[in-house]
């Protein structure tokens, strides 16, 4: 049947061109399989009907182009601090903490807020000051606590937004929420919405890739593949974890033997075996596979060279510290999220746990500090001495902050849930440098002035990279899906 105009309308949009356009992709990969020639003329083929009607990249309403405007920033690498690093003995100074140390947290500032069940209970609420010295730093003098002296060489290279706010209370929800926009798991990962909306620069390696730092603490909240999970956009997009330890992607070496050209004989065969089915299905996931297959086979070379950092030289190992030959390591992790920087990865997700600290707070947080302060720092000098800074956005922070008052009344206190008010940190990409943003009240316990949600630093990651966050969507279950659900506000105040 003839369609209508408005059924042509729905059909010509971003979300169809990456549904019926994966044509044009499983082909580009099935390309690398066939002779150049062939592959030349399928690719073009495919592409050129594509573009006729008008589902190719930027051919549609809502789609102006690979990005919507120009971006600042080519790729991310989140430093995810896991449980929640303290922002009173980070980066957010207050020296009335000193005189009221030990006070009585008042009512009128507590303001009868919502309360964990692990202080629910408490009769007191005494505050406790920070833990560790304040100073400036830099020419633009940056607040930043003694816990943290390598960050004292970045003052001036990074935004320190002071007045992050969450709705949610507990570690799981918490995290879900920063990493997928939601509360509840099944929505797509930021990382995945990154590599859906611009695709990846890399040939040898997929456009998003996690790294887990090892593992210190025991009682270290847990992580779930989810975060770093596709949802319902294709598959595709999903992050790629690589391990630290034996193979960095499971089956990197293949367990039957065989070499490398049995290996091309078997994909060019599976390769032929899904163009085929695909004709008869027209299912999009068996593109998504044939890429699967061949980028899987790219990643048997390129990876242990990307691991090997042999070719390294002192000077890198110098700014790193000594952990950086571990791998694991968070400084390990740091150097080689820059390793795969260079190589095109679109967004580089790296966890470090462990920063739930309800007790011995003072001690605990130290040894954890000591063990992220050198790496994060260096990324960002290695980045800025290679030129890399200026298009790489790096974020890092935790999924909420740490209440002003003591869980427990004694010198090993611990710090509860704090979600009204924390600090994170970004730096590059087109983001202010050597600036603070927003303010918190005295007690560090209510934001005072300019707020910023979840969905605004979402929404601000996105516009970095050239994406409008109420533009990039994806249709699912008779819905527009957003990271950003309908909220959102890019924060202007910090854009360089």
């Amino acid at each position: 049947m003839p369609q209508s105009i408005e059924e042509h309308y729905l059909r010509i949009n971003r979300r169809h061109f990456f549904g019926g356009g994966l044509s044009a992709a499983g082909l580009a990969a099935l390309g690398t399989l066939m002779p150049e020639a062939m592959a030349i003329e399928a690719a073009s083929k495919t592409i050129s009907a594509s573009l006729a009607t008008g589902n190719g990249p930027g051919y549609g309403p809502g789609s102006i182009g690979p990005t919507h405007f120009p971006a600042t920033a080519k790729r991310i690498i989140y430093l995810c601090q896991s449980g929640a690093p303290s922002q009173i003995d980070t980066f957010d100074y207050k020296p009335e903490l000193e005189r009221l140390d030990g006070t009585e947290l008042p009512d009128s500032v507590r303001g009868g807020q919502r309360l964990t069940g692990m202080t629910a209970g408490q009769k007191a609420f005494p505050v406790a000051k920070s833990i560790a010295k304040f100073n400036r730093h830099g020419k633009s003098g940056q607040w930043i606590s003694d816990l943290l002296p390598h960050h004292h060489k970045i003052a001036d290279d990074i935004c320190v937004i002071k007045s992050m706010y969450t709705e949610a209370i507990n570690h799981d929800p918490a995290i879900t929420f920063f990493q997928t926009g939601h509360q509840q798991p099944g929505r797509p990962s930021l990382g995945a919405w990154a590599s859906y909306g611009l695709g990846s620069e890399s040939t040898d390696f997929p456009g998003f890739v996690v790294l887990l730092d090892k593992n210190t603490d025991l009682q270290a909240q847990p992580l779930y593949s989810r975060l770093w999970g596709s949802g319902f956009l294709p598959s595709n997009h999903q992050g790629v974890k690589l391990r630290s330890s034996g193979d960095p992607v499971l089956y990197l070496q293949d367990p039957t033997g065989d070499s490398l050209q049995d290996k091309r004989v078997l994909l060019d065969r599976l390769a032929e075996m899904n163009s085929i089915q695909h004709g008869v299905v027209g299912d999009p996931e068996i593109n998504t596979r044939i890429a699967a297959y061949e980028m899987a086979y790219r990643m048997q070379t390129s990876t242990p060279e990307l691991t090997d950092f042999a070719d390294e030289p002192q000077s890198t190992f110098d700014l790193y510290g000594p952990d950086a030959k571990s791998p694991g390591t968070h400084a390990a992790n740091c150097l080689l999220a820059r390793r795969l920087a260079e190589r095109g990865v679109r967004f580089i997700q790296i966890y470090h746990r462990g920063w739930d600290h309800h007790n011995n707070l003072p001690t605990k947080h130290l040894s954890l500090a000591k063990e992220v302060d050198q790496g994060s720092a260096a990324l960002v000098q290695d980045l800025k001495q290679r030129g890399m800074l200026d298009d790489t956005l790096v974020v890092w922070g935790g999924e909420f902050g740490r209440t002003v008052y003591k869980q427990g009344n004694s010198e090993r206190f611990g710090r509860d849930h704090h979600p009204r008010c924390f600090s994170i940190w970004m730096a590059g990409g087109g983001v202010k440098p050597g600036i603070s943003h927003g303010e918190t009240d005295e007690f560090c316990y209510n934001i005072a002035d300019k707020a910023v949600h979840v969905h605004d630093l979402n929404a601000t990651i996105l516009h970095l990279l050239g994406l409008n966050h109420e533009r990039l969507t994806y249709r699912f279950q008779g819905r527009d899906f957003r990271i950003t659900d309908v909220h959102g506000n890019v924060v202007k105040d910090i854009l360089a």
